[in-house]
């Protein structure tokens, strides 16, 4: 009997969202075998080899998958998530064969009840090592590849993981930028409602391991560094105080004032002022700043002259203001902190000699009432391997805070989403942060967030950004070890 080019795997979480998968396989002349890995409590649907599961994702299942595939002699393997239809099962191919590629995945149609939306995904790049990188429903995967690489033991939660990344350490992943079948939603939470999701502390056995892997793939490229031992970059140049708190705002009317008065009341040893870089408000926000600023000469309220500044814009003409200390603490203009102690924390932290300081914080609501998840602190930071794991995770905490003359040296790109991460890599690698897990201010949940409730396709632009972000730094760490 002759092999189809293709077997087809269907992940099976109940039997009604299989079935009409399974049929438009069972269809199409380029499936040959099917299988369908599931829990043992799980019914299979009929005509497909069952594959019985006890974790879908651990290093035991991928195992038992590529075991099966190895029998069907098919070339490549169509591996089905969560009910997908209308595959177009012959461009996924074509473009998988013409590419050579290892792993091939395509755009798709968001089926919410009646409602159908294109759902574009993004490149695939070598900084895409988040664990949580969106592949859709639906990867096409090398049959000869996913055979010949070799494979963690004993994972729970991370055997995809595990199995992707060395799959892009033999060769290219392709995304067709073409919507190739239809999804039914999968979460509908909006953006910021999953922007925790990564620091659920029910989740820490999770993180362990993706730890593990991260960590494992970062030795196997060569991107792996030890701790850092760098000794922060000092200046001769004079500083007005010892520490500003640095507070970026445009439109922000309802609770600059709040932030600023939080930050002027902090209790120190030694002298601090407030920059306010106010990015050309126009809602009250600067009559609010002024006022202000003419009752307490410690609040410097900036006006850049420039019109096309970010978040990180604004930061740079803030540390590279006169009126800027030799440690410079982040606040963001919707928060507050939580204490009148927290900026002396935060110094004693940095004359430790540390280049850079990440603090905790707190969610609540627009009248300081608390939110789930509550305390954000980081826990999975390690002094041993936190530099190596944030480029996998996607941001490392809030306050934070730096040592000035190291800063200048490196710099804010001009965006207002991810400067702070693209800051906090670069510092990581080169110097140690300390970490201060309690929590030191209380971060505002409400509609007026950047990431409240995200578009997708500025979701998909700020997820490649950052993406590039930990691109350009594998690649900084790869040629310093290879120096």
């Amino acid at each position: 009997m002759t092999r189809k080019p293709m077997a087809a795997l269907l992940t099976v979480s109940d039997l009604d969202s299989s079935r009409s998968s399974l049929a438009e396989l069972q269809a199409n002349d380029a499936v040959g075998d099917i299988a369908a890995a599931h829990a043992p409590d799980v019914e299979v649907p009929p005509g497909c080899t069952s594959i019985v599961v006890n974790r879908m994702w651990s290093s035991d299942s991928v195992r038992s998958i590529v075991a099966w595939l190895e029998t069907t002699g098919a070339e490549h393997l169509l591996w089905v998530f969560a009910g997908p239809t209308a595959i177009d099962v012959k461009r996924l191919r074509c473009c998988a064969v013409d590419a050579g590629a290892v792993l091939t995945y395509s755009d798709y149609i968001d089926v919410d009840h009646d409602n159908q939306s294109p759902h574009p995904l993004i490149d695939y790049r070598p900084g895409s090592l988040r664990d949580d990188f969106d592949f859709g429903g639906v990867v096409v995967l090398r049959a000869d590849t996913l055979g010949s690489v070799q494979r963690a033991d004993d994972l729970s939660f991370g055997g995809w993981y595990d199995l992707r990344l060395r799959l892009s350490e033999a060769g290219r992943f392709l995304h067709i930028p073409e919507p190739l079948y239809a999804l039914p939603t999968l979460d509908a939470r909006k953006s910021g409602e999953k922007v925790f999701d990564y620091v659920d502390p029910r989740k820490r056995d999770y993180q362990i391991e993706m730890e593990q892997v991260a960590t494992s793939h970062l030795r196997r490229i060569d991107a792996w560094l030890p701790p850092p031992t760098g000794k922060p970059v000092d200046d001769d140049r004079l500083y007005v105080t010892a520490a500003s708190v640095i507070i970026p705002v445009k439109n922000r009317q309802k609770t600059v004032g709040e932030a600023v008065r939080s930050a002027l009341a902090q209790e120190t040893e030694f002298q601090f002022n407030v920059i306010v870089v106010d990015n050309h408000s126009e809602d009250g926000t600067t009559e609010v700043l002024a006022a202000m600023a003419a009752e307490d000469l410690r609040l410097v309220h900036l006006v850049p002259r420039r019109r096309d500044l970010g978040i990180g814009g604004c930061w740079q003409h803030a540390i590279e203001s006169e009126q800027c200390g030799r440690y410079a603490v982040q606040l963001d203009s919707d928060d507050a902190y939580n204490g009148t102690n927290v900026l002396a924390r935060i110094v004693a932290e940095l004359d430790k000699g540390c280049a850079m300081v990440i603090g905790s914080y707190s969610t609540v609501s627009f009248d300081l009432e608390p939110l789930p998840p509550g305390l954000v602190d980081h826990r999975e930071w390690s002094d041993d391997n936190g530099h190596n794991n944030a480029l996998r995770i996607a941001g490392l905490g809030a306050p934070r805070a730096f040592h000035v003359p190291t800063l200048r040296q490196i710099g804010f790109p001009n965006v207002s989403y991810g400067e702070d991460y693209a800051v906090a890599l670069r510092m990581c690698r080169d110097y140690r942060l300390g970490r201060i897990y309690d929590s030191l201010y209380w971060c505002r949940r409400w509609q007026g967030n950047s990431d409240s409730a995200l578009p997708l396709a500025t979701s998909n632009r700020y997820h490649l950004y950052k993406d590039r972000l930990r691109t350009i730094e594998l690649w900084a760490r790869q040629r310093q070890n290879r120096s």
